[in-house]
């Protein structure tokens, strides 16, 4: 399986992490068996959010993983705060150093590998972050920082104030749903690829040495669900997945998560499927290079365009 280094640390991570929103549904034998498997494999980034499940996924995997035999050490667990559910988003220093001792407590865990801020909080005042980050890198809480869904200047408004690197952005992407990638390819056109809606934060997360972490990988982003196999919405792109798949003697799943690798990005996957098929599947695209013709067949067929 491919590897990454993970920001500027040249700690060496997964190009796969484990997202765990859905495994609230699955039996305490079902999750010990899938930790293990994942750990088995190579697959020992674990992405976590405090409000997945409404907490309950973290009090799971906290319960489940210590069942498994497999050190701490060995693992890489991730969480998010700052969501409010249905309320607000909260950036302030009490709600994020209290979310991180639920957070900790729940995971049955002394620390966080890395902790990301979930969303952008309008409210946020920066100095509160760099506050909160100071006590929970200084107590040993939290070993590493990031941030999900942000654009670069609002990560550039946290890094007036925040000491730590921020290592992560945490970033929808699919085939289908890459205007990060279409923005630039049809920069200066009147064209709806060329909307900029993220400042242009592919460019600058590789400009910064930021892992941009890839998620909903198999889902359209456009209400049309997963664009993979029975879709009527993609039929030139399913059939261009087919064909690769023939080619490299590997399911549609796994060139579609080829697309997301080959990017010079090194971006890294979070896969959220419970089944261990799925993610034999996706390891197996993390093997596969395509070429750049390739690549970009299955870019033009997804409907988006070279101007």
């Amino acid at each position: 399986m491919k590897k990454l280094i993970l920001g500027k640390t040249g700690h060496v991570i997964p190009s796969v992490a484990i997202g765990c929103m859905r495994i609230a549904d699955m039996e305490e034998s079902a999750l010990i068996s899938h930790i293990s498997y994942c750990m088995e494999h190579g697959l020992n980034f674990f992405d976590h959010a405090d409000i997945y499940g409404g907490g309950e996924c973290e009090t799971l995997f906290g319960k489940a993983w210590k069942q498994t035999g497999c050190r701490r050490e060995d693992m890489i667990i991730q969480s998010k705060c700052g969501i409010v559910p249905g309320i607000m988003y909260d950036l302030s220093a009490v709600h994020i150093l209290c979310s991180v001792d639920n957070i900790l407590t729940r995971l049955d865990t002394d620390y966080l590998d890395v902790l990301l801020l979930h969303r952008p909080d309008a409210l946020m005042e920066p100095e509160q972050v760099a506050q909160a980050f100071d006590k929970l890198e200084q107590s040993g809480k939290v070993r590493y920082f990031g941030v999900s869904n942000q654009r670069p200047g609002q990560i550039e408004l946290l890094k007036k104030c925040v000491r730590q690197d921020l290592l992560i952005d945490q970033l929808q992407l699919s085939i289908p749903f890459s205007g990060m990638v279409a923005a630039g390819m049809e920069a200066n056109m009147l064209t709806d690829g060329a909307v900029d809606r993220d400042g242009g934060i592919l460019d600058y997360c590789r400009l910064n040495d930021i892992t941009i972490q890839a998620w909903s990988p198999f889902q359209s982003g456009s209400g049309k669900g997963i664009f993979i196999g029975d879709n009527d919405n993609y039929p030139e792109l399913n059939q261009a997945l087919r064909d690769l798949g023939e080619k490299y003697q590997a399911t549609p799943t796994a060139i579609a998560s080829a697309w997301i690798f080959r990017h010079p990005a090194n971006i890294q996957m979070i896969a959220g499927t419970t089944k261990t098929s799925r993610l034999d599947e996706i390891i197996r695209g993390s093997e596969i290079t395509l070429t750049r013709e390739e690549w970009y067949r299955l870019y033009l067929a997804a409907g988006h365009i070279l101007p």
